[in-house]
């Protein structure tokens, strides 16, 4: 694009000139003339000094309204027409970043969330050398030759990833003398995020692999032990009750998946939905202890409760409760069972606003977790140990059930682990109003 320049800034300027000093020049006028005529006689001193004084009053207030007024267009935003300020103020409003451009390729105006996306952005420069994003670039000099709006997408790398669009539209040129408008001889940049479409679109696909190969895996050993059983073993009655007893497993395992894949995506379509029911924490976890006494005693491990006397109540729903115990106890039986034991401890405590919470930590004294996986433990289909996972017949799925169900009940999940030293999984969940506001009233 072309530098050219603007016949209207020179007019700009007068204007600015007469809006400041304007009233102070005809002040200074008519006190020369109130002067000369106390000096000639015509007026007497009593009338004359008076008047000066007055004029100067009312100059002072005349410039000081006009200063206190609406600040004006700073760049070639004040050169155009009284009219065109309407867009000026339109683009001002729109929530997503966008910048006019002048016939010249210079910014006529941009809106504050432009001026974020490119600082260096002013009205009066080209936008080109503040930009210096190719395909946008390319996108204005296709705009400005077809005459017709063209789209591009580009990346930022730092301070983090993000993409955006850009759609550049030829604007016609506001009216001037009645003559018509000329169109596409300016462009409107209108940019939008496109960094939540992307990720979302990021987890699906990875969604999507990892289930796909969670499944195949069973799969895979299902047709294997079938294409067996059908041909060399078809007549082995050993070979087939051994086949059939991992059939079994890997069918059981699958089954788990695809449960817990529903559990899922049922827990996050109602994720907004805070649950309202008044549920006791104590007798749901000694429930859950119960139901896995016979896996506590095949590892060897002895599984303790400590509760307070007075119940913990919590607004949620009992059976997403349950779940969320039953996975964090089954994992502490499972994968520390080294440690030999696993300590349960239920409580009352504050939070950082004051409010009550309930508080339950899961701890084991098994071989613990490295730092560096405790960030991502809560993710789909992550495992610390992969081969370990799958032989304790985990689907990698578990402690997300538990993050999104805590999620919903508006609590928090807190993980403390060191290598060799056990982990502690710890429950925040806020005490029921109810609950809360009954004990308050008790003596």
């Amino acid at each position: 694009m072309v530098e050219r320049s603007d016949p209207a800034i020179p007019l700009a300027r007068l204007d600015d000139f007469s809006r400041r000093y304007g009233a102070w020049v005809m002040a200074a006028v008519a006190g020369i003339v109130i002067l000369l005529s106390m000096i000639n006689g015509v007026m007497r001193p009593a009338l004359g000094l008076p008047a000066m004084l007055l004029l100067i009053a009312i100059a002072g207030l005349i410039t000081r309204r006009r200063s206190t007024g609406a600040a004006p267009q700073s760049g070639l935003a004040a050169t155009l027409p009284s009219a065109d300020h309407f867009m000026i103020d339109v683009i001002a409003a729109l929530p997503d970043p966008t910048i006019l451009l002048g016939a010249d390729g210079r910014v006529v105006t941009l809106n504050a969330q432009a001026a974020t996306l490119a600082p260096s952005l002013k009205p009066g420069e080209l936008a080109m050398l503040a930009l210096r994003i190719p395909e946008v670039i390319e996108a204005v000099r296709r705009a400005g030759v077809s005459r017709r709006p063209e789209r591009a997408e580009f990346a930022e790398r730092v301070p983090s990833e993000r993409w955006f669009e850009v759609i550049v539209t030829p604007m016609p040129e506001p009216q001037t003398n009645g003559a018509p408008p000329r169109v596409g001889q300016r462009l409107l940049l209108t940019f939008r995020d496109l960094s939540p479409i992307r990720r979302v679109e990021e987890m699906r696909v990875d969604f999507v692999a990892n289930a796909s190969h969670e499944l195949r895996t069973p799969l895979a050993a299902l047709s294997g032990f079938i294409e067996t059983l059908k041909g060399p073993a078809r007549n082995d009655l050993a070979a087939r009750e051994r086949f059939l007893d991992i059939m079994e497993a890997q069918a059981k395992r699958m089954a788990r998946l695809i449960d817990d894949l529903l559990s899922l995506s049922r827990i996050e379509l109602s994720a907004h939905m805070r649950p309202q029911t008044p549920v006791e924490l104590v007798p749901i976890v000694r429930q859950v202890v119960d139901a896995l006494q016979m896996l506590a005693r095949d590892r060897g491990v002895t599984v303790t409760i400590a509760a307070p006397k007075e119940p913990l109540v919590v607004s949620g729903d009992r059976d997403e409760l349950i779940r969320v115990f039953e996975n964090l106890i089954e994992n502490a039986l499972k994968y520390g069972a080294s440690g030999k034991r696993v300590e349960i401890t239920l409580s009352r405590a504050f939070n950082v606003g004051g409010g009550e919470e309930a508080v339950a930590a899961v701890r084991d004294y098994g071989p613990g977790i490295s730092a560096e996986h405790l960030p991502r433990l809560t993710e789909r289909f992550y495992r610390v140990d992969v081969t370990e996972s799958r032989a304790q017949g985990g689907t990698g799925l578990g402690l997300a059930l538990v993050k999104h169900i805590i999620n919903r009940h508006r609590g928090r999940l807190n993980i403390e682990s060191r290598s060799g030293e056990g982990a502690t999984f710890i429950v925040r969940l806020p005490i029921s109003t109810a609950a809360a506001s009954g004990s308050q009233k008790k003596p």
